[in-house]
């Protein structure tokens, strides 16, 4: 058998695996209602865990992984805007808005003032 195929074939099983934790964690939470509330949540908590941990050894949790790693290096390279920038930019924003806001007072009223005068 090819590498790739039983790659494949056990990556299937594993999506398999995760979907029914997750499912027995979903029905088990449902069913287990007497049980106290934080057990329950622990018992959730724990099997969507295990069932992340398990996607997270398939080819495509590998990529997912990656990606997460990658993205959290990008984040550390974001150059973030300072207090009076965010400050500045939102006036600008809010002053925008008032404006508009104003225009469109005056078209509505011109308007509304027109179609009393042509309707009576």
């Amino acid at each position: 058998m090819a590498k790739g195929k039983a790659s494949n074939i056990a990556d299937k099983i594993k999506w398999l695996l995760s979907i029914s934790i997750f499912s027995a964690a979903i029905v088990g939470n449902g069913y287990y209602t007497e049980v106290a509330f934080i057990y329950r949540v622990l018992a959730v908590v724990a099997l969507f865990i295990l069932a992340t941990i398990i996607l997270a050894t398939t080819v495509f949790g590998k990529g997912a992984v990656s990606l997460m790693r990658e993205s959290r290096t990008e984040m550390r390279r974001v150059v973030w805007p300072t207090r009076m920038e965010t400050t500045q930019t939102f006036m600008v924003v809010f002053g925008s808005i008032v404006v508009l806001c104003l225009f469109f007072w005056a078209l509505e009223s011109l308007l509304s003032w027109l179609t009393k005068l042509i309707l009576g």
